[in-house]
């Protein structure tokens, strides 16, 4: 068994899966984990298995900072330190600003904001012991100069990205490196909501003539946990010469 050990966030489907079973194929150890999809985190969790690798699925919301310490442990006891943090876990949220209620504002912050303070709280104390490890948060063009009718979500992501840049700057003495993707539109559930229509309206608008694939943005995932440790602190554009 691998000695090499990660943590994925809202790993149930689309970019999670694909980041989730491209660390298995590098010999990785995974605790994955979703607060709601538990058939789908169970099939990706088979799917893991068949690497020969361990994994632990775990269901819970990240952002509730009593179940990530749980997440945390569970991953500690079953699989030992962790290498390896991506934090996943998002909702998105369309509609005027004015029309959203509380609640919807709340929870969008505490999914998309407050699972990545809790993640990397938690996994920060033992990398600083070993000198070594890497975080890498999964952000949003719309992050980068809006989006809108996702006032919220542009507002989480955006938060995202200047959390990854002064936690790079805080943590690079200690030879962790934080970086975040910033993904343009990808091929995911998440952007189910569109008609044939508009996602072809939107494919147009992109240079690259289509929407990235889970897959892709898992292949940028791997050049990052592969990538020299210089680099550190950056959000990087993903988004088919888009925006």
């Amino acid at each position: 068994m691998s000695d090499k050990n990660a943590i994925v966030t809202g790993a149930s489907r689309g970019i999670g899966r694909s980041i989730a079973l491209a660390l298995a194929e590098s010999g990785y150890n995974l605790l994955i984990s979703c607060n709601h999809s538990v058939d789908e985190l169970k099939k990706v969790q088979s799917e893991i298995l068949s690497h020969s690798v361990k994994c632990i699925s775990f269901v819970g919301n990240a952002g509730d900072h009593t179940m990530a310490e749980e997440l945390y442990q569970t991953a500690r006891e079953e699989l030992g330190e962790i290498h390896i943090l991506i934090n996943n876990a998002g909702i998105s949220h369309i509609g005027l600003l004015q029309d959203m209620t509380y609640e919807e504002w709340d929870s969008i912050l505490n999914v998309n904001l407050t699972s990545v303070f809790n993640m990397c709280k938690l996994v920060i104390p033992d990398m600083i012991a070993r000198k070594q490890g890497k975080i890498i948060n999964i952000s949003s063009v719309w992050g980068l100069c809006g989006a809108s009718c996702e006032t919220a979500y542009s507002a989480t992501k955006g938060a995202v990205n200047a959390f990854t840049k002064a936690l790079g700057k805080e943590l690079a003495p200690s030879n962790i490196q934080v970086n975040a993707i910033a993904c343009g539109a990808v091929n995911t559930s998440m952007n189910s909501c569109f008609s044939a229509e508009e996602r072809e309206a939107l494919c147009t608008e992109i240079p690259a003539g289509r929407m990235a694939s889970p897959e892709e943005i898992a292949e940028l995932v791997m050049h990052l946990i592969n990538s020299p440790s210089y680099l550190t602190g950056e959000v990087i554009k993903m988004d088919g010469g888009w925006i």
